[in-house]
């Protein structure tokens, strides 16, 4: 297991790694062996589950703190091994409670096996709110309550069931963890596929659609609406430093759509013929607010003056559940500069042999860029479209409040 996690952390931290997606996926992956190889106590199950999903979070988090998705996808992990846990708390509640109503219901049963007292079911139901193991629900029967001991044999043979329901609880846990990080997985992998299905609805005939940056899920979506007999034109900026456009506009071509190329600098001058703003997100944060591509935020300037609705594609595994301010998020990394400059051309004004010890030129290139969400019209995920001021209670449906905090705090 630390193998694999080690492996991944290095991926990570040499940014092998491409695309939110693929990080996404590969995170998930990852944690899904960790879960199967970890071996749990009889007691506290899922907090010891949490803990070591945690600590592998963590270093996770510190390898690569500029690709959210990473810790996206650790807290989402979290929340499932949360909702299980509890899930399988309520339920044993439920069985607890109809063996109780089992045994008044026939005296000779309850002679042998005495019910549960009301008291002992009512406090594994309030307990379900901060979700303990089965175990604890099971301390909680009164000893009074408990069969009697006939022989020594009865008593083996009593110990015995108890460790096989602690082994059967334990891989039960696991088990649908597993099953709900499965469906995590292939949730990422068809994103793509269920923001297209709902281009139909946005992109219209003769309309032209503006876009910036190279992202599949902007390519995906805007070529479903082509294979649905959409007839409109796509304007693209190129992106510069990197030029990612240049790749888009080359896959549309090859697909089949009218492309059109600009500079990025003539994003403003052309916005009065765009119809709708089509862009990628790299995260979208808590209060609405999106890290995408640098020059995004003047895309988005330009499309609010001219009354251009900006609408982002972004998968769930894109919401962060972090605001911008948190300590925790780092916005933005510097890429080289030699994207920017030609050193052996700019040899001279880059000099250390000044009498200060310092260049005269100094190089900024920052990745991305952050939109704030007054600027965007419409969030587009793979479960439908959505209001910026709806992001928190969406982000509310797939994270705890308790793993927005991945980091575990030190006891000293």
């Amino acid at each position: 297991m630390n193998a694999l996690v080690n492996e991944f952390i290095i991926k990570l931290k040499k940014r092998k790694i491409e695309g939110s997606k693929a990080t996404a996926k590969l995170t998930a992956e990852v944690l899904r062996s960790c879960i199967s190889q970890q071996r749990l106590p009889h007691t506290n199950q899922a907090a010891a589950l949490i803990d070591a999903i945690r600590t592998i979070g963590e270093k996770l988090i510190a390898a690569n703190p500029v690709e959210l998705a990473v810790g996206n996808i650790v807290r989402r992990v979290l929340h499932i091994i949360r909702e299980e846990d509890v899930s399988l708390t309520a339920a044993a509640v439920g069985g607890l409670a109809v063996s109780a109503g089992s045994d008044d219901e026939d005296d000779f049963k309850q002679d042998d096996h005495p019910g549960l007292s009301a008291a002992a079911v009512a406090a594994a139901a309030r307990s379900t709110l901060r979700p303990p193991s089965l175990q604890t629900l099971l301390e909680d029967i009164p000893q009074s309550t408990a069969a009697p001991h006939t022989s020594s044999s009865g008593g083996d043979s009593e110990g015995k069931s108890k460790s096989a329901d602690k082994n059967t609880a334990s891989r039960k846990l696991k088990h649908n963890v597993i099953e709900a990080v499965n469906e995590l997985i292939q949730d990422i992998a068809t994103c793509h596929e269920q923001i297209a299905e709902q281009a139909v609805e946005h992109i219209h005939h003769n309309e032209v659609i503006l876009t910036l940056g190279n992202s599949r899920t902007v390519m995906e979506f805007l070529c479903a609406a082509k294979e649905k007999k959409r007839s409109f034109r796509v304007f693209v900026a190129e992106g510069a430093p990197r030029y990612q456009g240049h790749a888009l506009a080359k896959e549309l071509v090859a697909r089949g759509l009218q492309t059109t190329v600009i500079t990025d600098s003539a994003i403003f001058a052309m916005i009065s013929r765009v119809n709708m703003v089509v862009v990628g997100a790299h995260a979208v944060m808590a209060n609405g607010g999106v890290i995408a591509p640098v020059g995004m935020n003047m895309v988005a300037l330009a499309a609010q003056r001219h009354a251009v609705p900006f609408v982002v594609l972004a998968g769930t595994h894109k919401l962060c559940p972090l605001y911008p301010h948190n300590p925790e998020v780092l916005l933005n990394e510097l890429k080289s500069p030699a994207e920017l400059l030609d050193f052996g051309e700019f040899s001279d004004c880059l000099d250390f042999g000044t009498s200060s010890g310092s260049p005269l030129l100094h190089v900024v290139n920052p990745a991305f860029d952050y939109v704030p969400p007054n600027l965007v019209s419409l969030f587009i995920t793979d479960t439908g479209g959505h209001n910026p001021s709806y992001m928190y209670r969406l982000i509310a449906d797939y994270y705890s409040a308790d793993d927005f905090v991945v980091k575990q705090s030190s006891i000293s």
